[in-house]
Order: C-alpha cells, then structure tokens, then sequence
C-alpha cells in the first residue's frame, strides 16, 4: 500500500527515478540551468537544494554523502570549489523555475531551471530596483515641521511689513507750466481785442 505517499512518481519505479534525478542535479550543477518538465523540475528543486545546502560545509563527510545522492566526482568537484562559494550568504532557495510554455506534441508544460546566483542580468534587475527603493514614511514626517516653519515664516512676514506710503507728486517742469498758460494768454488777447475796435470806431463817429 502506499497511504501517505503524496510526492510525485514521475511514472518511474525508485532506482530509475533516483538515477534520472542524480542526472539532472549533476547536469544543473555543471551547465547552471536545465530546460526540462514543470513536474521534474519541481521533484529536482527538492532533490538538489540540500545537497546545495551541504556542501558549505566542507568537509570529508559531506563530501562523501553528496557523492552518494550525485554519482559524479566531476559533479561533487564543481558543487564544492564554485556553487558552495557563491551561494554561501544565500540561506535557501538555490534555484528558480522559469515556465516557458507547452511541449509540441504531448503539450507538456516546459520550464527552465537554474542557479539563482549565476543569472547575472536578473542580478543587475534587482540591484537597480533595491536602489531605486524610496522611504515614504519618513518623508511625511521630515516634511511636517518645514510646511510649519513656512507658515509661521509668512506670518512674521505680513507683521513686519511697514505701511504704505504714497510718494508726493513730482512738479511739473517750467515749460510745461509755459505751454499750460499760453493758451490762456491767448484766449485774453481775444477777448480784449475787440474793445480796442469799439474805441476807434467812437473815435471816428466824433
């Protein structure tokens, strides 16, 4: 009976399906990124990250126990001398699967599955976004006491603003004052003109 038994069998018996996974691990840890089935790929995560997790700690016995799940010395030799190193500030989570779409002919689901530390372009994604990251809370709070400072500014301002004084008319120039009163010569001299006639004709009629 297998009661309890919920992990996938993969349509395999146990030696084929330990031998198929010790292939894809060795296969991941030499090329960094496998291209293969979502359910494999979910069935290698498991089978691969503790022995990822392993090998940081060098040492003759945990050399020898991956030996035993990868099969290769080639594979335990790369595992040892690169990944450990590189994934040694990394607490979990070595791989990353990346779905690509559906197989032609049985539509399969596809993926990729890769070393998270050695994709260097999603990498640089996340250095520039953890870059880009602003503090939004502290901003209110620093921005607080300068709006209070400006208003209390604007108020001291209005107070000690000094009263308007108007500024007494400038004189107008003496040719100005001129041309003003010529016309009103002018219109005197009219006026007194005719007078002069009516004395001359009185004159004349004597």
């Amino acid at each position: 009976m297998r009661h309890g038994k919920k992990f996938n069998h993969l349509g395999r018996q146990a030696p084929h399906r330990k031998a198929m996974l010790a292939n894809m691990a060795c296969s991941l840890i030499e090329h960094k990124r496998v291209n293969t089935t979502v359910a494999k790929a979910k069935a290698l995560k498991k089978f691969v990250e503790p022995i990822i997790t392993k090998s940081k700690t060098d040492s003759t016995h945990s050399r020898r126990t991956c030996f035993r799940y990868l099969r290769s010395k080639e594979a335990v030799t790369e595992l040892f001398r690169e990944v450990s190193v590189k994934v040694a500030d990394r607490p979990g989570g070595y791989t990353r699967i990346l779905k690509t779409g559906f197989r032609q002919g049985d539509n399969a689901e596809m993926c990729f599955i890769e070393l998270v530390d050695y994709n260097e372009n999603m990498l640089k994604d996340a250095k520039t976004k953890t870059s880009t990251r602003k503090r939004r809370g502290g901003g209110k709070k620093a921005a607080a006491p300068a709006a209070e400072v400006t208003e209390a500014d604007t108020k001291a301002e209005v107070v000690e603003e000094a009263p308007v004084v108007e500024e007494p008319k400038a004189e107008k120039p003496a040719e100005a004052k001129k041309e003003e009163a010529a016309p009103e010569a002018k219109a005197e001299e009219k006026k007194e003109a005719p007078k002069k006639d009516d004395s001359k004709e009185e004159e004349k009629g004597e």
